[in-house]
């Protein structure tokens, strides 16, 4: 073994070391029946010991096909035939080293978490509303697609059937693999989507442009946020359908202001105003830790920072022509002329284009740095 490969080799494993003890120490905390009795932070521990089970298993078929490579090496001296075995040998061990290594890049710590996912109409008034409804449906499909189980927990109709906003849960069934959970794959949505299509109020044919925007948050835990009740500014009043009609007798209806952050949440689908109060606080929760991620993002600038997810919801992510059939991510590059398949939940092909400009994002950071 060359001494640039004993080198990378020692340092890989020095990288790993402190992983493989902490796994170590999460499965005797997990064995715990005590730990067991706060849900909260059984969940918490359980993720984590997720995400580093990638790591050991990686590392343990790294160590093996080392070892294969070495003991071949020696062997190799003897019978001719060892040495016709170490170009396959290598590049296993050469492959599952840089597997090993991609794990280690540093991961958004929120990637495993449920999202709560807000779609809003934006210019382009009722066009705008439909195409929300277009993108609503789209994320739906998508999240079927995966298995994930979907909740809108908040929703203003607009009058031609689309939506003036629309908040809906997005749940994985179970303990998602790492970097498959659905914050790991939605992330990437934040931003304006921006639509080219002739409208259906159109008379003449002509093309228009508009736009919808997309807020992906990461779903925390009541125990996570602490809100303080004192902070908090609680209106109640009618709810109410498209046109304004009045769809409801009660003050079932809730606003909820967060007097320091200035956020607003309002909700009325519910059809008690203590169902409503638990919805819009699920949502400030979201946000509020939206808010704290951001501002320590914030701070730690000269650190690693993905490329693709950006903290300015103003950009146009991404264009959907209907003339053409056309959907285009303007981040990634990534263009194709399927756009009837992405709206109908066939979305994972341009979200691989988002994670592998971040995946590439992240390494160069972390090489850089090293």
């Amino acid at each position: 073994m060359s001494g640039q490969t004993v080198d990378a080799a020692r340092a890989l494993e020095q990288a790993v070391a402190p992983l493989l003890a902490e796994h170590a120490e999460l499965e005797t905390r997990l064995a715990d029946p005590g730990v067991h009795a706060d849900a909260g932070l059984a969940r918490t521990l359980g993720r984590r010991y997720a995400e580093l089970g990638a790591v050991v298993e990686a590392h343990r078929a790294w160590a093996a096909a080392l070892a294969d490579v070495e003991a071949a090496r020696e062997l190799a001296v003897d019978d001719a035939s060892f040495a016709a075995e170490l170009p396959e040998l290598e590049a296993l061990e050469a492959g599952t080293h840089e597997h090993l290594r991609r794990l280690l890049v540093p991961r958004d710590p929120d990637d495993d978490r449920d999202v709560i996912l807000e779609i809003k109409a934006g210019e382009g008034g009722e066009e705008s509303a439909l195409f929300a409804g277009d993108l609503l449906r789209m994320y739906l499909r998508y999240a079927e697609r995966r298995g994930w189980k979907t909740e809108v927990i908040e929703s203003t109709d607009s009058d031609l059937g689309g939506y003036k906003d629309v908040s809906v849960a997005v749940k994985s069934r179970g303990t998602p693999v790492p970097g498959e959970g659905v914050y790991a794959r939605l992330k990437y949505e934040g931003g304006v989507h921006r639509v080219q299509r002739v409208p259906v109020t159109e008379s003449a044919g002509r093309i228009h442009t508009s736009a919808a925007g997309v807020l992906v948050l990461p779903e925390v835990e009541e125990v996570e946020v602490t809100i303080d009740p004192e902070d908090l500014r609680v209106d109640v009043f009618r709810s109410s359908g498209p046109g304004g009609q009045s769809v409801n007798t009660t003050d079932s209806a809730v606003r909820i202001t967060h007097v320091p952050t200035g956020i607003v949440v309002s909700c009325q689908n519910e059809k008690s105003q203590l169902q409503n109060k638990e919805q819009a606080l699920r949502i400030l929760r979201a946000r509020l830790h939206a808010v704290a991620a951001e501002a320590a993002e914030a701070e730690a600038s000269q650190a690693r920072r993905s490329q693709v997810r950006t903290v300015d919801r103003s950009e146009r992510i991404r264009t959907y022509n209907f003339p053409e059939n056309r959907i285009a991510d303007h981040r990634t590059g990534y263009k194709a002329y399927n756009l009837d398949q992405v709206l109908a939940g066939d979305l994972e092909p341009v979200v691989e284009s988002c994670v592998a400009l971040d995946e590439a994002a992240r390494l160069a950071a972390t090489e850089a740095s090293a």
